[in-house]
């Protein structure tokens, strides 16, 4: 996918765990990792707003885009 997803940097910064930042957003720890791991399909703007305000972090800071080697497609 050409979405990353840079949750475990933030987390690195704010020396949070994946625990007390799934507790604090209101998801569940597996969604989370879901999520943390690149495997979702979609985030609702309601996470991505709760996972920024809880890291105080822009979205940029969590997504980005990269590009799909030509082998991958």
């Amino acid at each position: 996918m050409p979405i990353a997803v840079d949750i475990d940097v933030m987390l690195a910064r704010r020396k949070m765990s994946v625990g007390e930042l799934a507790d604090r957003v209101g998801i569940t720890p597996a969604n989370l990792a879901v999520l943390k791991n690149g495997r979702a399909k979609a985030v609702r703007f309601a996470t991505l707003a709760a996972l920024c305000e809880v890291l105080k972090c822009q979205p940029g800071e969590l997504l980005r885009w990269e590009a799909e080697d030509a082998a991958d497609g």
